[in-house]
């Protein structure tokens, strides 16, 4: 299987595609890479619409697309884009188009660049199963072309560049008919398009493979450089995108989870992230995913190319390993929690692990976002600690503290090849790249009791730890490992998105069994604000877990960024539904503020909350319309009935403190 997606898996560099010149501001080839938005104002208001994409250029965008509906919408982006020339901005502006060939039509002829979902623009979605033999499958493809050529051909007579922009959740019945729910499906649904505008010799095109799940997200992206190549066709630029993120951490951890993972690998040449807040919100946090990799080349240390891929990068698989307590083989990726700052920790500070203590009650309860260990190094914990939670120390520490059942070792490479005691059941190993010799892993080969805890210094560290899990595999060294990661005086967003980045885009590889964010390189600080920094850690530890779909702790919101179409306030009604299930652990519940992001952009959801008119909400059960037209102001209770008739309905605990 050819398993090249990207110019290195071990040296930063980017991908090499055609340049896209999109109104005056190329895309592409050497270019930066460009950030982008999306309004949120209804297009017919004008000045509205104006207003917002000043915000959003002051903010750092460098496109901005916009909603087009119908022909009005279209032919209104005529005098959008009028009034900010007036004003002296001059930002290509491009036309977002679902449903409606037409609009895309008159928008070509006024604007820089138009959006086209090759899953809607030719078909109209019934979720029908459909049988096709080649030559029924070909009729189809030529009725697409009739459909689509007229476009094609206006654009390049305009020189307007156009996305070709496949959805996940809005897949073609004929593409899930064939290919199914996959990334290849979603790469076919492009591919079809793009046949069509190079057999017109138009080439100016720009790819996105969207998926608000971020191992999906990936890896169609990756099987899409991937088949272009192999078919021949123009190594066109990329945008990148997670699509219905959701809106806070959750949107920003979601999206750094994915577009950091192909950005790791040198793919990707715009940015957009899409959050459930106001647009201009959208921009910082891509151009800070983006500008991670300005020096990336020059600042990383060099690693040794890999002559063997041991992993399918197009579908997930996790790494096969041995079950060491409750790490590796089936059990979920763990959460350990650095301590070691702290040094005499009490009841109380184990709540900034999802630990609290209840006084009254001189018990435990823990949440759902619960460290499963704590790190305390040199600072051994001196009272029983809550059942299920267990201890690592230094083993220096461990050595003389009292040899507990919940209370482990960590040793370097050079303790470990020695002959001195150990922990009968677990034993921790931190190891950079370097200290995976011959010598160590064959001993590791044969120990039942041992986890790797695998850390680098290298800028480019999500690379050189996935080394390191690849030179593990190729040995047939089967001991669980911990992802450690720590990072010095950077601003609590950059360490969130970061973090998503470098742990994310392991995990969705099948890559680790375990997360520990340090706070070595952290300055010294008050025990206080100690404790805020752990549980902020904490909870972004469990955050990039769930958003790389490894383990879900919290419910999920599947929530569209809002655009011109949204009949609803999708930031108030998010937060809304939030407060009232944000406890059903697991649950996926889709937000979409109109029909176009409704049942289709929702793929992922358990449930749906989808506007379909002014202040009329439907329901959905996955993907199937349960409600047709509830008042929204009682659509959330007629969703928490929904979830009751399927008994996944809980009432929420209050925790005594």
């Amino acid at each position: 299987m050819n398993k090249s997606y990207c110019p290195s898996l071990t040296e930063y560099k980017r991908r090499k595609t055609r340049v896209v010149n999109i109104g005056g501001v190329p895309m592409g080839g050497d270019y930066p890479i460009r950030v982008q938005s999306m309004t949120t104002v209804d297009t017919m208001d004008t000045l509205g619409s104006v207003e917002q994409c000043i915000r959003m250029i002051e903010a750092g965008c460098e496109y901005i697309r916009i909603t087009a509906p119908s022909i009005k919408e279209a032919e209104n982006l005529k005098n959008i884009k009028d009034e900010l020339n007036r004003r002296g901005y001059n930002v290509p502006l491009v036309a977002d188009i679902h449903f409606t060939p037409n609009a895309a039509e008159v928008a070509a002829r006024i604007i820089e660049k138009v959006r086209v979902n090759p899953g809607n623009y030719a078909d109209k979605k019934k979720f029908e199963v459909i049988e096709y033999n080649d030559e029924t499958y070909q009729a189809e493809l030529d009725r697409i072309r009739e459909r689509f050529l007229p476009l094609v051909r206006i654009c390049k007579e305009h020189g307007t560049a156009m996305r070709i922009g496949t959805n996940h959740g809005s897949l073609s019945d004929r593409i899930l008919s064939r290919y199914g729910d996959t990334p290849l499906g979603m790469v076919e649904s492009a591919l079809e398009f793009i046949r069509i505008c190079e057999s017109e010799s138009y080439y100016d095109l720009v790819i996105s493979m969207k998926a608000s799940n971020t191992q999906v997200m990936v890896q169609a992206y990756r099987l899409l450089v991937q088949k272009l190549d192999e078919e021949g066709l123009q190594p066109y630029p990329l945008h990148l995108g997670v699509t219905e993120a959701g809106e806070a951490e959750d949107g920003r951890i979601k999206s750094a989870v994915g577009i950091g993972t192909l950005l790791e690998d040198g793919l990707g040449d715009t940015v957009r992230v899409s959050l459930t807040e106001a647009p201009e919100a959208e921009a910082p946090v891509a151009k800070a995913l983006i500008d991670r990799y300005i020096h990336r080349a020059e600042k990383a240390q060099p690693i040794k190319p890999i002559c063997n891929v041991p992993i399918d990068p197009f579908q997930y698989h996790r790494r096969a390993t041995i079950e060491v307590e409750n790490l590796g083989a089936q059990n979920v990726p763990r959460v350990i929690a650095d301590l070691s700052r702290l040094t005499d920790v009490q009841y109380a500070d184990l709540k900034s692990v999802g630990h609290l203590y209840s006084m009254l009650l001189d018990k435990f309860n823990m949440n759902d976002l619960g460290a499963d260990y704590i790190y305390t190094a040199d600072n051994p914990i001196t009272f029983m600690l809550p059942n299920g939670l267990k201890e690592i120390v230094n083993y220096s520490s461990w050595q003389k503290a009292e040899h507990s059942e919940h209370r482990h070792p960590l040793l370097t490479t050079e303790q470990y090849l020695s002959d001195q005691p150990r922990h009968a059941k677990i034993n921790f190993i931190m190891a950079t790249i370097n200290d995976l010799t011959s010598e160590v892993l064959e001993k590791l080969k044969t120990d039942g009791t041992a986890v790797l805890m695998l850390h680098t210094t290298n800028e480019h560290a999500m690379p050189e730890l996935r080394k390191c899990f690849f030179r593990l595999m190729n040995n047939d060294v089967q001991v669980p490992c911990i992802i450690k990661r720590e990072y010095g005086q950077l601003t609590s967003d950059e360490v969130q998105l970061y973090a998503s980045t470098d742990v994310g885009g392991l995990l969705i590889d099948g890559l680790g069994d375990g997360i520990m964010l340090g706070t070595e390189l952290l300055p010294e600080q008050e025990k206080g604000v100690w404790l805020q920094t752990i549980d902020a850690l904490n909870k972004l530890s469990f955050g990039i877990l769930q958003a790389a779909r490894t383990r879900m702790s919290k419910t999920e919101y599947i929530s569209c960024p809002s655009c011109g179409r949204t009949l609803f306030d999708l930031q108030e009604t998010t937060a809304m539904i939030r407060k009232r299930t944000d406890h059903l652990k697991g649950v996926k519940i889709g937000i979409m503020g109109c029909i176009v992001n409704g049942p289709g952009e929702m793929a992922d959801a358990d449930y749906g909350y989808v506007g379909v008119g002014k202040d009329k909400i439907a329901l959905y059960r996955g993907q199937t319309v349960v409600k047709k037209s509830v008042p929204a102001d009682r659509a959330v209770d007629e969703l928490i009935e929904l979830i009751r008739e399927d008994a996944r309905w809980i009432e929420p605990v209050v925790l005594e403190e």
